[in-house]
């Protein structure tokens, strides 16, 4: 024979078939999106009309092959495909219909894989009864729908081209910042705050005239639906009572008359009792300082601002705080390693350097104050 035998048809038909049923350059079955996508349509629509009001249970093999999804949503390639099979008005469809939170969860979280990509992000904003679905999902009770909701609009804030997009429809749909409040201060899962606080900060960030509007709100004011307003500064409290971020607290001091003396509270009571114990060994706070550096960082700038408060006088409350005793041995601990010239690295400690800087600073601030309390007596 003139040439190498031709493979066997069934095997080269195979291989054909795999490559045209790849998604893009991946190994991804478009047939098997295909059908797991259909088989979720026909799943929530037998359920809606044999039980529209019961909730649904999702079965176990379904949730895993959803599950995949999800995570297949990581890929460009496979992100593309799902924009242009029109998966997100399949997935709206979903979350309309569902009555199965954890079936939400995972179609929302599909959807904030499929935004992470300028491209499909675009075009998945661009659907506007899908934004204003995914607003009125922050009154959602699941935590991690709720999870997720966050994380796929602080996604598409965060996208240049549609950023001004979505803070139209936030302007507009006047549930958000009630619901945001609520989740703030009601919610005991770390991650859903943590995520709540990424996306308040990114809207303050983005347009100064919101975060005026949503600060100066009275918690005495009701919505259009009737129902009071919650205190934008009181809720950002809570949840960093929940968190024992103190960084967060930062937001109170944008508000006028805010609650600063119950902010001085907490971040003292953080200080002395979480951070620096007056027992502690010097190891552990070298492990808190970069905590304690945001923490003194915030009493500081408290401080400075106590005209605002109607408790003006913190610095009689103040000597007689564990606090003081705190800021003396920060001090301290700096000045021994001072004298020791280096880190356990052999180079000066930066960190625990601006430490001993705001500290010092903070106690000279405090001292400049005592003449005129003195002579007020």
């Amino acid at each position: 024979m003139d040439r190498n035998p031709s493979p066997p048809p069934e095997t080269a038909d195979g291989e054909e078939d795999e490559v045209l049923d790849a998604i893009g350059d991946t190994v991804y079955s478009k047939h098997w999106l295909f059908s797991t996508l259909t088989r979720l349509i026909h799943m929530v629509t037998e359920h809606s009309e044999e039980d529209s009001e019961g909730q649904m249970q999702l079965p176990d093999d379904d949730e895993e092959d959803l599950c995949r999804v999800w995570d297949m949503a990581m890929d460009k390639d496979v992100a593309g495909f799902l924009q242009e099979f029109k998966a997100t008005d399949i997935l709206l469809g979903v979350i309309a219909k569902s009555r199965c939170p954890r079936l939400t969860e995972i179609c929302v979280g599909i959807l904030g894989n499929i935004a992470c990509f300028p491209d499909t992000c675009l075009a998945l904003s661009q659907n506007g009864d899908l934004g204003a679905v995914l607003l009125l999902l922050l009154g959602d009770t699941d935590p991690p729908t709720l999870l997720e909701t966050s994380r796929l609009l602080l996604t598409c804030v965060s996208q240049k081209d549609v950023c001004s997009l979505w803070l139209q429809r936030i302007r507009q749909q006047t549930s958000v910042h009630p619901n945001l409040c609520f989740i703030m201060c009601s919610s005991t899962n770390t991650d859903l705050l943590e995520k709540v606080g990424e996306l308040v900060e990114k809207l303050f960030d983005l347009d100064e005239e919101l975060m005026k509007s949503w600060i100066a709100a009275q918690p005495s004011e009701e919505d259009d639906d009737g129902e009071s307003r919650l205190d934008l500064a009181s809720c950002l409290l809570e949840a960093a009572k929940q968190l024992r971020l103190d960084i967060v607290l930062l937001f109170l001091l944008a508000a006028p008359d805010g609650p600063g003396k119950a902010v001085w509270d907490f971040v003292c009571e953080v200080v002395c009792e979480d951070l620096c114990q007056p027992n502690d060994l010097p190891v552990v706070l070298q492990e808190q300082k970069s905590i304690l550096v945001q923490a003194f960082s915030v009493l500081q700038a408290l401080y400075r601002c106590q005209d605002q408060w109607p408790s003006k006088n913190i610095l009689c409350l103040f000597l007689g705080l564990p606090l003081f005793a705190t800021i003396l041995r920060v001090l301290q601990y700096h000045s021994e390693c001072k004298d020791d010239g280096t880190s356990k690295e052999g180079r000066k400690d930066k960190q625990l350097q601006i430490l001993s800087e705001i500290t010092a600073e903070f106690l000279a601030d405090i001292c400049s104050q005592i003449p005129k309390v003195m002579n007020t007596k």
